[in-house]
């Protein structure tokens, strides 16, 4: 008798007469069925002219202790193109956690400036960025690893600020006319009329 128990004790333990929890395939049927939604990818409307990393900062001042430059993140910055209407902006993602920590419009009225002491950072002011998905104002600084990259930056920004002026469907007429004294707040309402998204395109 004690035979038979230890046998069918070893055959248990052996696992030949008992189910495995690997074999159980548990199927759950979704409660509510939801419809399929198509995303269309950005790259599919922007083209991607230029990819660096930088390190980017923002001059916050609101600081009670006084003005100051704060770091808004590190990543590759992006001039994005739109494939139909030829605006320009530029999309920086911060690494690891890829929150956007730069995406603006360029307008023809943009002025990049260099940074006291050194040859690699540039300081521009925005009249709307939509990193924090809400419209502000910044003056932002950027700086790269080297004086390459720092001169690639430079000539891709002038470069598209041409591309604006002269291609981009919202401005057009504004040089045609020398209509050319913007307020902040038709540049930014000009702006507005673009199509921001969070979800672009990485290449």
């Amino acid at each position: 008798m004690t035979e038979a128990i230890n046998n069918t004790r070893d055959r248990t333990l052996s696992g030949s007469s008992a189910t495995s929890d690997t074999d159980v395939d548990p199927h759950f049927e979704p409660i509510i069925t939801l419809p399929e939604v198509k995303v269309v990818p950005d790259e599919e409307t922007q083209d991607l002219l230029l990819k660096v990393r930088a390190k980017l900062y923002r001059f916050d001042s609101s600081n009670e202790e006084g003005p100051e430059w704060k770091e808004r993140g590190t990543g590759e910055v992006k001039f994005l193109q739109h494939k139909q209407n030829n605006s320009v902006r530029i999309v920086m993602r911060r690494d690891k956690t890829f929150k956007v920590c730069a995406n603006h419009f360029i307008t023809p009225w943009m002025e990049l400036k260099p940074s006291a002491g050194t040859d690699k950072a540039f300081v521009y002011t925005v009249a709307a960025d939509f990193a924090d998905e809400e419209i502000k104002s910044e003056c932002l600084a950027i700086k790269f690893a080297s004086v390459e990259h720092a001169n690639l930056f430079k000539e891709k920004f002038e470069e598209c600020i041409n591309i604006v002026k002269t291609k981009c469907d919202l401005y057009i007429n504004d040089f045609k006319e020398n209509n050319l004294n913007k307020c902040a707040e038709e540049v930014t309402e000009k702006i507005s009329q673009l199509n921001v998204s969070k979800e672009e395109n990485e290449k």
